[in-house]
């Protein structure tokens, strides 16, 4: 297996954050680009910290440079655009959307992706459509491979308080027991595990589109 560069997107996140550790740490990678939108202070000889404009598409293109493999954590909420849908696509779609293509061009040859449990591009949820029209259009585009996860919620130490996730979170985690059969790709993950099984397939190298849920996940790192 060759060395490889990596460019991650939402870093900073509870999933991202996992995933540049485990970057870093990973034999295979050499060099681990971070798109980020402000400072970001990491001290690792294979970090490579880039601030990007992510409403210029140029910006982006000159940041992601040249590489191999593409990983993608970007996430908002509707707290932080305080409810406005544009302003939650611009980031939670167009970032995504528009790194991917500026990725293939670039010579990439792979995409990982964080969509969601139950995404689809007609779903009557907001967010599950939203992330279901993002992995049809990832899909289309033509890299080697693509790998897009969907966890269900995440287990995790957020650097900000979610009183509904946490909430929801107690209640999961109490019956999660009873999630059996189909229901199975409902259980609650741990962020780390995810960030694990995204760096466990992007080293698998194997083509085609491939979709992982709870069950997968866990399997790849198994």
């Amino acid at each position: 297996m060759y060395r490889k560069t990596a460019v991650v997107l939402g870093a900073t996140g509870l999933i991202g954050q996992h995933l540049v550790q485990e970057l870093l740490q990973n034999e295979f990678f050499t060099k681990v680009r971070i798109l980020v939108r402000r400072p970001l202070t990491l001290n690792h000889p294979k970090a490579d910290i880039q601030v990007v404009n992510f409403n210029d598409e140029k910006d982006i293109a000159a940041r992601i440079d040249i590489g191999d493999v593409i990983f993608c954590c970007v996430g908002t909420t509707r707290k932080k655009v305080k409810g406005n849908k544009t302003e939650y696509r611009k980031v939670d779609y167009d970032i995504p959307i528009i790194t991917a293509r500026l990725g293939v061009q670039h010579g990439f040859s792979q995409f990982l992706m964080v969509s969601a449990i139950g995404a689809n591009p007609v779903a009557a949820n907001f967010y599950l459509q939203l992330k279901g029209c993002i992995e049809e259009d990832i899909t289309a585009l033509p890299f080697e491979s693509i790998h897009i996860f969907r966890p269900s919620l995440l287990l995790g130490k957020r650097e900000e308080f979610r009183l509904g996730e946490r909430m929801g979170g107690v209640v999961i985690k109490a019956v999660s027991f009873l999630l059996i059969g189909a229901w199975r790709k409902y259980k609650p993950i741990q962020a780390a595990d995810v960030a694990k099984s995204m760096v466990a397939a992007a080293n698998r190298e194997i083509a085609g589109v491939h979709m992982y849920e709870y069950d997968e996940m866990k399997a790849l790192i198994a």
